[in-house]
Parts: C-alpha cells; sequence; structure tokens
C-alpha cells in the first residue's frame, strides 16, 4: 500500500505547542485519504519548536496531492498551535512543501496549499479554484474596514489587539503595552521620580541633564552640547530624524518678507539674496500645517501653545545649511517678528526652539504616524483581504506587514486616544494631532511615497550641490536594491504586462489601497489598476519601502534627536515672542516643558526608538514561504546588495562626530512594529 512520509513543524513562539487532538486529510487529484490522528493529549508531539514526522498509509495512490487539511479538537482547554510547516514525501520519493506560519486557534481546521506560488489564472482545476475564493472570502470577513477618524485612511475594523485575528496578534502583549513600557523606560532612565511633577518647571538648562546624562549616547550627547549652534540646527533638516520638509526655495514667499538687509550679514558670497535664490542656495522650511491647530487644553493646570513657523536657510561656502531667517507665524505683521542670527543670542535661540518644537509635531504625527504607520496598516489590510496565501505578491509583501495592524490598534487603544499617553506630554494631544492628520492628507500622495521622485520634487537631488545629505543617498540605493528585487520577482511570476492587467487580485488589491486607503481621491495619484510590470515594479518598491525603510528612517532615530529636550520640545508652555529684545533665559526656560512632561517625552522617545525582540531587518525571511528555486536566487541577490550598502555606510560613517546608521540595512526592521 502507497506511503506518505508527513513532517509537520511547530513555531518556536511561547506556547506555540499544542496538546490537542490534530487530525490530518491528503487531499489528492484521484481521491483523498482518511482523516489520519497525527497526536493526542500526552503523546507529546508538536511541541515548541518541535518537528515531528509521521508515516500515512493508504488504501490506493492518492494521485497528485493538491491540499492538505489540518483539523484541531479542543481536548481541555484553548490551547493555540502555531503550525510553520509541512512536507510530504510521496510514495514516488518527491517532496512537496506546504507553508502555513499561522495559528491554529479553538477546534478549527485550516487547507494548505503547496508552497509553490500561482496567479489566478494557473489554477486549473475547480477545487484549487474554490479553496482560493474561499480564503478571501473567509478574509474579508476578519479584515474589515473602519474610520478611525473622519478624513484619516481607513484601519482595521477592531476596538483593542485582542480584537485582531490571531495571526497578526504580537506573539506576546505585555511586549508592546505602551503604559508598560513608557513607565519601564522611565524607571531604567532613573526619572520616575520626575514623572509626576507637571507644572514644575526646571532651573536652567543644565537642570535637564538631571534626566539626561545616565543614558547619554554619541549622537544625542553630541546633540547636548552642540544644540545651540546654527550648524546643528541646519543639519538636523537634512540627517536628523524629520529629513523630509526641507526644499530648496525658488521664490521667498510674500508671506515671508524677507529683506537683503535683513539677511545680508549672513550670506557669504557677494550675492544679493535673489541671486543666492536663483543659485539655488536658499532653503525653506514652512510649518503651515499647524496653523489653526488647537493645543493641548487636556490639563487645565497647564496652557500650552503651538507655532507655525517658516524657516530660511542658506547654504554657505562649506556647503552646510545653516538658518538665516525665521518667522514664528504665517500672517507677517508687526507683532509677528522674523527673527535674525544678528538678533540678541535670547531671540536667536528661542526663535529656533520654537521651530524645533514645531517640526517635533510634524514628525510624530505626519511623517511618522500618517506616512508610516497608516499608510502601512493600509498596506496590510488590503493585502489579507485580497491577495491569498498562494499570490506570489501575498508571499513577497508578508514578511514587510509583520505586526503592523498589531502595533498601529494598541496605539490606537493606548497612545493616541482620546486621554491617552499621547495627551500627557505633547502640545497636539487632546485632538490636535487628529486635525493634522486630517490637513496632512491632501499631501499624502503616490509620488510623495515615490523616494527618489520626492527627492527631486523638493529640489534636494544633487549630490555635488548639497554633499550632506545622507539620508537622500542612504535612501537611494536602498530603493534601488528593493526595486531590483521587485522586478526579479515579478519577471518570475509575470511574462508580460498582459499577464499584469489580467491579475484579478492584484487589481482588486491595488483598488482597495486607493478606494479605502486614499478614500478615492484622484488627486492622491495613487493607481486604480496597475498594467504593466514597470509600473508594479515601482508599486511594490513603494510599499516595502515604506514599511521598512522609510519607518527606520523616521523612527529609530527619535531618542538621538529628541532626548535633550530644548532640541525637541514636546510642547511650550508660553506663547511665542510678538517682539524682539525681550527674551530672557528665564522666559526660555519657563517656555520650554515641565518636569513631568519632559519625562513623559523621554520615556517615550527611548520606548520609540528600540527594537523588537528577535527582530527581523530587512532581506531576512525566515519564515519560507516561497519554495522555488529562482525566488531563492533572487532573494540571494537582495541580500547581497544589503550587505554591500551596509559596507559603504560603515566605511562612510568611521569616525564621524555624526554618524547616520538609520538606512544602513541591517538596522532597517523588515516592518513597522513599533
Amino acid at each position: 500500500m502507497p506511503s506518505y512520509t508527513v513532517t509537520v513543524a511547530t513555531g518556536t513562539q511561547w506556547f506555540a505547542g499544542t496538546d490537542d487532538y490534530v487530525y490530518l486529510t491528503l487531499l489528492g487529484t484521484a481521491r483523498c485519504s482518511e482523516r489520519h490522528l497525527l497526536d493526542k493529549p500526552f503523546y507529546n508531539d508538536f511541541e515548541r519548536g518541535a518537528v515531528d514526522s509521521y508515516d500515512v498509509t493508504v488504501e490506493e495512490d492518492l494521485g497528485e496531492i493538491q491540499l492538505i487539511k489540518i483539523e484541531k479538537r479542543k481536548y481541555w482547554y484553548q490551547d493555540d498551535w502555531y503550525l510553520k510547516y509541512i512536507t510530504v514525501k510521496t510514495p514516488v520519493g518527491d517532496y512537496l512543501e506546504f507553508p502555513c506560519y499561522r495559528w491554529i486557534t479553538d477546534e478549527k481546521e485550516i487547507v494548505l496549499r503547496d508552497g509553490r506560488a500561482k496567479l489566478p489564472r494557473d489554477d486549473k482545476t475547480q477545487i484549487l479554484k474554490q479553496h482560493r475564493r474561499k480564503e478571501l472570502e473567509s478574509r474579508q470577513k476578519m479584515y474589515r474596514w473602519k474610520e478611525w477618524h473622519p478624513g484619516f485612511p481607513l484601519s482595521i475594523d477592531a476596538h483593542s489587539h485582542s480584537e485582531l485575528p490571531r495571526d497578526i496578534q504580537f506573539d506576546n502583549e505585555k511586549g508592546i503595552d505602551f503604559i508598560l513600557n513608557y513607565t519601564k523606560a522611565m524607571e531604567n532612565l532613573y526619572v520616575n521620580c520626575f514623572m509626576h511633577m507637571f507644572q514644575s518647571s526646571w532651573s536652567d538648562f543644565a537642570d535637564f541633564e538631571r534626566i539626561f546624562v545616565r543614558i547619554s549616547n554619541t549622537i544625542s550627547e553630541y546633540v547636548m552640547q552642540h544644540w545651540k549652534e546654527d550648524f546643528m540646527f541646519g543639519y538636523q533638516f537634512l540627517n536628523g530624524c524629520n529629513p523630509v520638509l526641507i526644499r530648496r526655495c525658488t521664490e521667498i514667499p510674500k508671506k515671508l518678507p524677507v529683506t537683503m538687509d535683513m539677511v545680508e550679514c549672513s550670506l557669504e558670497r557677494n550675492l544679493t539674496l535673489e541671486e543666492e535664490v536663483k543659485q539655488g542656495n536658499i532653503f525653506i522650511v514652512d510649518y503651515e500645517l499647524l496653523d489653526g491647530v488647537d493645543a493641548n487644553k487636556t490639563d487645565p493646570c497647564t496652557v500650552q501653545y503651538l507655532a507655525a513657523p517658516i524657516c530660511l536657510l542658506y547654504k554657505n561656502l562649506q556647503k552646510k545649511i545653516v538658518p538665516i531667517a525665521i518667522q514664528l507665524g504665517q500672517k507677517p505683521g508687526p507683532d509677528n517678528p522674523i527673527f535674525l542670527p544678528s538678533d540678541a543670542t535670547y531671540d536667536w535661540l528661542l526663535a529656533k526652539i520654537w521651530v524645533r518644537s514645531s517640526d517635533f509635531h510634524i514628525h510624530q504625527t505626519v511623517t511618522h504616524l500618517l506616512r508610516t504607520h497608516l499608510v502601512s496598516e493600509v498596506f496590510s489590510i488590503a493585502m489579507f483581504r485580497q491577495l491569498p496565501a498562494v499570490h506570489p505578491l501575498f508571499k513577497l509583501l508578508v514578511p514587510h506587514m509583520r505586526f503592523t495592524i498589531a502595533i498601529n490598534t494598541k496605539a490606537r487603544e493606548q497612545l493616541i486616544c482620546e486621554c491617552g499617553l499621547f495627551d500627557k506630554a505633547n502640545a497636539t494631544g487632546g485632538g490636535g494631532h487628529v486635525q493634522m492628520v486630517q490637513k496632512a492628507m491632501k499631501d499624502l500622495t503616490y509620488s510623495s511615497l515615490c523616494f527618489p521622485e520626492e527627492i527631486k520634487a523638493k529640489g534636494m537631488d544633487s549630490k555635488e550641490d548639497i554633499p550632506y545629505y545622507f539620508y537622500r543617498d542612504d535612501g537611494i540605493k536602498v530603493w534601488e536594491a528593493i526595486k531590483s528585487f521587485a522586478e526579479d520577482v515579478i519577471h518570475i511570476y509575470y511574462e508580460s504586462d498582459e499577464v499584469v492587467c489580467e491579475d484579478v487580485e492584484l487589481q482588486a488589491f491595488v483598488k482597495d489601497i486607493y478606494v479605502y486607503g486614499m478614500r478615492g481621491v484622484k488627486a492622491s495619484g495613487f493607481p486604480k489598476m496597475i498594467r504593466t510590470r514597470e509600473t508594479l515594479a515601482e508599486y511594490l518598491t513603494v510599499i516595502i519601502f515604506t514599511t521598512s525603510a522609510q519607518h527606520a528612517a523616521v523612527n529609530f532615530g527619535q531618542y538621538d534627536w529628541c532626548s535633550w529636550i530644548p532640541n525637541a520640545p514636546p510642547t511650550m508652555r508660553c506663547p511665542p515672542p510678538t517682539e524682539k529684545g525681550t527674551v530672557t533665559i528665564e522666559q526660555i526656560v519657563e517656555t520650554l516643558p515641565d518636569r513631568g512632561r519632559s519625562c513623559w517625552h523621554l520615556g517615550a522617545v527611548w520606548a520609540l526608538s528600540q527594537f523588537q525582540d528577535k527582530e527581523l531587518f530587512l532581506g531576512m525571511y525566515p519564515d519560507e514561504h516561497f519554495v522555488e528555486k529562482p525566488v531563492k536566487e533572487a532573494m540571494a541577490k537582495f541580500r547581497k546588495n544589503l550587505d554591500e550598502i551596509v559596507n559603504t555606510i560603515t566605511e562612510r560613517n568611521k569616525n564621524k562626530k555624526l554618524p547616520y546608521y538609520y538606512l544602513s540595512p541591517d538596522r532597517i526592521p523588515n516592518s513597522v512594529a513599533v
């Protein structure tokens, strides 16, 4: 009688094993096997990390094995089981791999296909077409769209992490509990004694060191020592944790009435301001989005303030970017002076602090929350709803969606919800952050997520002209490596543009992102369908780059650049100055966050800057969703390209006082998971 050897691999997560009854059925083209009992209570099979083998004997040959059905029946209590994969050795010696990488919960069953990726057009038999359809129908019931706030990209329909499908939950929910993590961070940083001291001001700048020096590192310590300098202020627009706002100024806006007399002493080329603009030496950062946003009013004992400054910058003869003019409001007038480097020391310093505070708000809510977290969640939900596990694009994208829906759900549950942790220390808490996302949606376009295109649109693409823009240089290298990998995978499965057009599941995926993520806004520029392999490669690159590299670039530098409170104040307790010559050091300290808010802020940026336990970095794919040799070769090529980028960045950073490493592939997690 024919005999099949079945190997079953259990995950290594905590509580991944099971002690329930487990049954297996092989479904072949000729017939199905009987239901075989693989495990029952006290057999000690399917333990955490185990690989167990069984011989399954059948009366007659089953033909080609198309599907495997696994059933789990409860013995005593709920005992979830994480099944990695199953392999089958047929009577003629062929090996078939059936990837799973899913939790089997309650008394449920799952039906697996072998690991060869297939497009819809590749399925010829009714049983495979039906399996494909049923999987998507089931997923679409579990992964439902929901509007969290009007005008936001839609998110998952779940009120809490525990309501999510088990497959996308964190292995250990305590590990991503924001309240627990922030409190633990403040204990580790020895600042918990200050965390409840709201309304209590620091004495002076040196007093901030009481919560800083114990945990200083190379970059954060350098920031503490040099934060007042114009060079450090300008450098952060290029390589800080929000290096996405600066653009070349092609015309001085009328709302910023800067004159030559004001800035002449800052210009080094004996040119007029207009001539400097024409030569491309003037840059601008405009925080207009903050204009009209309501400041946090959740604490009646502390009035908090926001500003919407405009900052003009200059490329000096050393090709360094330095500030030359700052206006703290959008409407020019006598009560909205333009601050200059030639002003009194504290006037100029406070103006720069206001810019840094505004930059912090845009970074947290727009650059970080909207343009990486919320956008990545859209990609994730659409993938689960429209791409079955057998689809090559599901296999390609699923490592880059790991825990994204879970971390966002937890954030909505604890961090950015009403009365959440975000309200404790941030001037945009209490609803201001919601207004900001709603306003920023108009600028969330497809082209703005295409990294090289966005850099060029801002006039920041010339390496010779702007030589110290490491975010740009490293980002383009990583973008090209990802795009090359995506092209290799596409050419394995799509032999022509016609095949791309005919892929109904791909088109449904793209449509879901456009309709629900971008709310069907035509001006977003997001495609409604994909017609060519070239366009598909760019589209997949946008998704993978956003969920990995872009998030890494704007997330993991938060402690480096924001832990020194005066360099990134999360709130300001006095309004922006309306005249020059009145600012004192005492006024600046009274304006900066109090002790309690400083400590909550410090705990937040520390916790957000940490990698996950057992983090998977770009190019690491331990879950083998793909089984075909050509794809594995493409992965090996991808990893080689990434290694070369790591070596280049490591060499450049040698002996640098301010190394830039956020886009080094060995520091880019595969997905948005923190």
